[in-house]
Protein backbone atom coordinates (compact mmCIF):
# COMPACT_ATOMS: atom_id res chain seq x y z
CA UNK A 1 0.00 0.00 0.00
CA UNK A 2 1.89 3.59 -0.70
CA UNK A 3 2.38 5.75 2.01
CA UNK A 4 2.61 9.72 1.66
CA UNK A 5 6.03 11.71 2.93
CA UNK A 6 6.26 15.04 3.18
CA UNK A 7 8.55 17.81 5.66
CA UNK A 8 6.95 20.36 8.02
CA UNK A 9 10.13 22.63 8.21
CA UNK A 10 12.86 20.39 9.28
CA UNK A 11 10.54 17.60 10.50
CA UNK A 12 10.29 14.37 8.34
CA UNK A 13 6.22 13.19 8.19
CA UNK A 14 4.89 9.91 6.77
CA UNK A 15 1.41 9.31 6.50
CA UNK A 16 0.88 5.74 7.06
CA UNK A 17 -2.08 3.83 5.55
CA UNK A 18 -3.32 1.59 8.55
CA UNK A 19 -5.83 0.08 6.61
CA UNK A 20 -9.56 0.78 5.12
CA UNK A 21 -12.54 0.54 6.82
CA UNK A 22 -16.48 0.83 5.73
CA UNK A 23 -18.92 2.84 7.72
CA UNK A 24 -22.54 3.89 6.62
CA UNK A 25 -22.45 6.89 4.61
CA UNK A 26 -25.38 8.44 6.08
CA UNK A 27 -23.95 8.26 8.89
CA UNK A 28 -20.84 10.02 7.72
CA UNK A 29 -22.67 12.92 6.82
CA UNK A 30 -25.19 13.34 8.66
CA UNK A 31 -28.23 16.25 7.65
CA UNK A 32 -26.22 16.50 4.12
CA UNK A 33 -28.89 14.49 2.11
CA UNK A 34 -27.56 11.60 -0.34
CA UNK A 35 -27.51 13.15 -3.59
CA UNK A 36 -25.02 15.47 -1.99
CA UNK A 37 -22.03 12.76 -0.53
CA UNK A 38 -22.38 10.45 -2.89
CA UNK A 39 -20.71 12.50 -5.49
CA UNK A 40 -17.94 12.99 -3.40
CA UNK A 41 -17.68 9.70 -2.02
CA UNK A 42 -19.89 6.14 -4.20
CA UNK A 43 -21.28 4.16 -1.44
CA UNK A 44 -20.97 0.35 -1.80
CA UNK A 45 -24.74 -2.08 -1.73
CA UNK A 46 -25.05 -1.87 2.19
CA UNK A 47 -24.96 1.94 1.93
CA UNK A 48 -21.40 2.28 3.73
CA UNK A 49 -18.38 4.43 2.32
CA UNK A 50 -14.73 3.49 2.03
CA UNK A 51 -12.60 5.33 4.70
CA UNK A 52 -8.61 4.99 5.29
CA UNK A 53 -7.24 4.37 8.96
CA UNK A 54 -4.60 6.56 8.68
CA UNK A 55 -2.51 7.90 10.83
CA UNK A 56 0.77 10.33 11.05
CA UNK A 57 4.46 9.09 12.09
CA UNK A 58 6.36 12.32 12.24
CA UNK A 59 10.15 11.92 12.98
CA UNK A 60 11.55 14.07 15.90
CA UNK A 61 14.54 14.32 17.82
CA UNK A 62 13.06 12.83 20.67
CA UNK A 63 12.14 10.00 18.62
CA UNK A 64 9.31 8.76 16.75
CA UNK A 65 6.49 9.83 17.11
CA UNK A 66 3.38 8.09 16.04
CA UNK A 67 -0.50 10.23 15.95
CA UNK A 68 -3.41 7.56 16.32
CA UNK A 69 -2.87 3.78 16.31
CA UNK A 70 -6.00 2.91 13.59
CA UNK A 71 -7.94 -0.43 14.58
CA UNK A 72 -6.02 -3.10 15.37
CA UNK A 73 -6.16 -6.57 15.84
CA UNK A 74 -8.52 -7.41 18.73
CA UNK A 75 -11.57 -7.16 16.76
CA UNK A 76 -13.88 -10.51 15.86
CA UNK A 77 -14.90 -11.39 12.50
CA UNK A 78 -18.34 -10.51 12.84
CA UNK A 79 -17.22 -6.95 13.81
CA UNK A 80 -14.89 -6.46 11.10
CA UNK A 81 -17.53 -7.66 8.53
CA UNK A 82 -20.03 -4.97 10.00
CA UNK A 83 -17.20 -2.38 9.79
CA UNK A 84 -15.81 -3.55 6.56
CA UNK A 85 -12.22 -3.63 8.20
CA UNK A 86 -9.51 -4.68 5.72
CA UNK A 87 -6.15 -4.07 7.97
CA UNK A 88 -4.41 -7.08 8.33
CA UNK A 89 -0.52 -6.71 7.68
CA UNK A 90 1.36 -8.94 5.68
CA UNK A 91 4.42 -9.25 7.76
CA UNK A 92 3.19 -7.07 10.85
CA UNK A 93 0.05 -7.56 13.21
CA UNK A 94 -1.63 -4.94 11.11
CA UNK A 95 -1.11 -2.99 7.91
CA UNK A 96 0.18 -0.29 10.47
CA UNK A 97 3.09 -2.11 11.49
CA UNK A 98 4.20 -3.18 8.02
CA UNK A 99 4.00 0.55 7.07
CA UNK A 100 6.57 1.23 10.02
CA UNK A 101 8.78 -1.19 8.54
CA UNK A 102 8.70 0.59 5.73
CA UNK A 103 9.79 3.26 6.89
CA UNK A 104 12.28 1.22 8.57
CA UNK A 105 10.97 1.07 12.49
CA UNK A 106 9.96 -1.58 14.60
CA UNK A 107 6.81 -0.94 17.23
CA UNK A 108 9.48 -1.08 19.88
CA UNK A 109 10.89 1.93 18.24
CA UNK A 110 8.30 4.36 18.52
CA UNK A 111 8.92 7.03 21.50
CA UNK A 112 5.59 8.41 21.66
CA UNK A 113 2.13 7.60 20.58
CA UNK A 114 -0.84 10.47 20.57
CA UNK A 115 -4.17 9.42 20.66
CA UNK A 116 -6.65 12.08 18.85
CA UNK A 117 -9.22 10.31 20.65
CA UNK A 118 -10.03 7.26 22.03
CA UNK A 119 -12.39 5.40 19.78
CA UNK A 120 -12.00 2.43 17.99
CA UNK A 121 -10.80 3.24 14.76
CA UNK A 122 -7.92 5.34 16.03
CA UNK A 123 -6.27 4.57 19.42
CA UNK A 124 -7.43 -0.02 18.53
CA UNK A 125 -3.94 -0.41 17.39
CA UNK A 126 -2.80 1.06 20.69
CA UNK A 127 -2.46 -2.51 22.34
CA UNK A 128 -2.93 -6.53 20.37
CA UNK A 129 -3.83 -9.61 20.94
CA UNK A 130 -0.89 -11.98 20.81
CA UNK A 131 -1.79 -15.58 19.53
CA UNK A 132 -2.03 -16.82 23.20
CA UNK A 133 -5.62 -14.14 23.26
CA UNK A 134 -3.78 -11.63 25.86
CA UNK A 135 -3.50 -7.66 25.55
CA UNK A 136 -0.34 -6.37 24.99
CA UNK A 137 1.05 -2.68 24.36
CA UNK A 138 1.70 -2.47 21.05
CA UNK A 139 4.12 -0.07 21.28
CA UNK A 140 5.88 -0.60 24.83
CA UNK A 141 8.60 1.54 24.51
CA UNK A 142 5.84 4.63 23.81
CA UNK A 143 4.72 7.45 26.04
CA UNK A 144 1.12 7.39 25.63
CA UNK A 145 -0.85 10.30 25.48
CA UNK A 146 -3.97 11.83 25.73
CA UNK A 147 -6.62 14.46 26.78
CA UNK A 148 -7.35 13.66 30.69
CA UNK A 149 -10.90 14.32 29.93
CA UNK A 150 -10.83 12.01 26.70
CA UNK A 151 -9.92 9.09 28.87
CA UNK A 152 -12.43 9.79 31.80
CA UNK A 153 -15.37 10.41 29.19
CA UNK A 154 -14.03 6.61 27.40
CA UNK A 155 -14.22 5.17 30.87
CA UNK A 156 -17.59 5.94 31.60
CA UNK A 157 -19.95 5.07 28.85
CA UNK A 158 -23.88 5.19 28.35
CA UNK A 159 -25.68 3.82 25.52
CA UNK A 160 -24.88 6.13 23.14
CA UNK A 161 -20.90 5.94 23.22
CA UNK A 162 -20.56 2.38 24.19
CA UNK A 163 -19.91 1.33 20.70
CA UNK A 164 -17.08 3.25 20.11
CA UNK A 165 -15.56 2.94 23.21
CA UNK A 166 -13.73 -0.60 23.55
CA UNK A 167 -12.01 -0.95 26.58
CA UNK A 168 -8.94 -3.36 25.76
CA UNK A 169 -7.71 -0.13 23.59
CA UNK A 170 -7.01 2.13 26.63
CA UNK A 171 -8.12 0.72 29.82
CA UNK A 172 -4.35 -0.68 30.62
CA UNK A 173 -2.46 1.77 28.72
CA UNK A 174 -0.23 3.65 31.27
CA UNK A 175 -1.05 7.29 29.78
CA UNK A 176 0.25 10.96 29.80
CA UNK A 177 -2.77 12.76 30.36
CA UNK A 178 -2.86 16.64 28.90
CA UNK A 179 -5.40 19.46 29.84
CA UNK A 180 -6.61 21.47 26.97
CA UNK A 181 -4.41 22.95 24.32
CA UNK A 182 -0.76 21.44 25.57
CA UNK A 183 2.78 21.18 23.84
CA UNK A 184 3.56 17.76 23.60
CA UNK A 185 7.08 18.12 22.27
CA UNK A 186 8.56 20.76 21.10
CA UNK A 187 7.25 21.51 17.45
CA UNK A 188 3.72 18.91 18.48
CA UNK A 189 0.75 20.63 19.93
CA UNK A 190 -2.61 19.63 20.97
CA UNK A 191 -5.47 21.90 20.03
CA UNK A 192 -9.23 21.09 21.57
CA UNK A 193 -11.45 20.55 18.66
CA UNK A 194 -14.36 19.24 20.39
CA UNK A 195 -17.71 18.22 18.91
CA UNK A 196 -17.21 14.58 17.44
CA UNK A 197 -16.71 13.85 21.60
CA UNK A 198 -16.00 16.57 24.55
CA UNK A 199 -12.26 16.42 24.06
CA UNK A 200 -11.62 15.45 20.61
CA UNK A 201 -7.62 16.79 19.71
CA UNK A 202 -6.25 17.58 16.69
CA UNK A 203 -2.66 18.17 16.18
CA UNK A 204 -0.47 20.57 15.03
CA UNK A 205 2.71 20.05 13.84
CA UNK A 206 4.95 23.22 13.91
CA UNK A 207 8.70 23.57 11.91
CA UNK A 208 10.28 26.41 10.62
CA UNK A 209 7.25 28.64 9.99
CA UNK A 210 5.62 25.83 8.52
CA UNK A 211 2.30 24.00 9.96
CA UNK A 212 0.66 20.68 9.18
CA UNK A 213 -2.44 19.87 11.31
CA UNK A 214 -3.53 16.04 11.58
CA UNK A 215 -7.41 16.74 11.90
CA UNK A 216 -8.82 13.44 12.79
CA UNK A 217 -12.44 13.40 13.30
CA UNK A 218 -13.41 17.07 13.40
CA UNK A 219 -13.06 16.72 9.73
CA UNK A 220 -12.65 13.23 8.91
CA UNK A 221 -12.46 13.84 4.94
CA UNK A 222 -11.81 16.44 2.59
CA UNK A 223 -15.46 16.10 1.25
CA UNK A 224 -16.07 17.25 5.13
CA UNK A 225 -14.55 20.58 4.79
CA UNK A 226 -17.73 22.66 4.08
CA UNK A 227 -19.00 24.17 7.71
CA UNK A 228 -22.68 22.32 7.93
CA UNK A 229 -21.21 18.46 6.70
CA UNK A 230 -20.99 16.98 9.98
CA UNK A 231 -21.29 13.49 11.03
CA UNK A 232 -24.07 12.24 12.33
CA UNK A 233 -21.90 10.11 14.83
CA UNK A 234 -20.96 13.75 16.66
CA UNK A 235 -22.11 14.03 19.90
CA UNK A 236 -21.92 17.78 19.50
CA UNK A 237 -22.67 18.84 15.95
CA UNK A 238 -22.98 22.25 17.00
CA UNK A 239 -20.05 22.46 18.83
CA UNK A 240 -18.17 20.82 16.11
CA UNK A 241 -19.05 23.51 13.49
CA UNK A 242 -17.59 26.28 15.82
CA UNK A 243 -14.63 23.88 16.48
CA UNK A 244 -14.18 23.87 12.59
CA UNK A 245 -14.61 27.52 12.29
CA UNK A 246 -11.94 28.18 14.86
CA UNK A 247 -9.55 25.91 12.99
CA UNK A 248 -9.80 27.34 9.76
CA UNK A 249 -9.23 30.75 10.54
CA UNK A 250 -5.88 29.47 12.29
CA UNK A 251 -5.41 27.58 8.81
CA UNK A 252 -6.53 30.43 6.44
CA UNK A 253 -4.35 32.85 8.38
CA UNK A 254 -1.41 30.39 9.06
CA UNK A 255 -1.34 28.40 5.90
CA UNK A 256 -1.73 25.45 7.58
CA UNK A 257 -0.98 21.95 5.52
CA UNK A 258 -4.54 19.98 6.80
CA UNK A 259 -3.98 16.48 7.06
CA UNK A 260 -7.07 13.94 6.80
CA UNK A 261 -7.24 10.53 8.51
CA UNK A 262 -10.18 9.02 6.77
CA UNK A 263 -9.98 9.93 3.63
CA UNK A 264 -9.45 6.74 1.18
CA UNK A 265 -7.34 9.11 -1.64
CA UNK A 266 -6.40 12.34 -0.16
CA UNK A 267 -3.54 12.84 2.49
CA UNK A 268 -4.28 16.48 2.11
CA UNK A 269 -4.27 20.05 1.51
CA UNK A 270 -4.44 23.82 2.24
CA UNK A 271 -7.43 25.60 3.08
CA UNK A 272 -8.89 27.75 0.11
CA UNK A 273 -11.64 29.80 -0.52
CA UNK A 274 -14.59 27.63 -2.53
CA UNK A 275 -17.50 30.02 -3.55
CA UNK A 276 -19.06 31.01 -0.30
CA UNK A 277 -17.71 28.15 1.03
CA UNK A 278 -14.15 26.08 2.04
CA UNK A 279 -12.27 23.98 -0.25
CA UNK A 280 -8.78 22.16 -0.95
CA UNK A 281 -5.81 23.81 -2.56
CA UNK A 282 -3.05 21.95 -3.67
CA UNK A 283 -4.41 18.69 -2.86
CA UNK A 284 -1.72 15.84 -1.49
CA UNK A 285 -2.89 12.48 -2.63
CA UNK A 286 -2.13 9.03 -1.19
CA UNK A 287 1.00 7.77 -2.48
Amino acid sequence: MPHTSFTVGRLQCHALEGGMQRLDGGAMFGVVPKPLWERRIVPDERNRIPLALRCLLVEHDDGPVLIDTGLGNKETAKFKDIYGVENEGRTGRTCLEDALAERGYRPEDVRWVINTHLHFDHAGGNTFRDPDGNVALSFPRARYVVQKGELDFASHTNERTAASYLAPNFATVPFTLLDGEAEVLPGLRSVPTPGHVPYHQSILVESGGERACFLADVVPTSAHLPLPWIMAYDLEPLVTLESKRRLYARAELEGWLLLFEHDPAVVGGRLGRDGKGFGLVDPLNVG
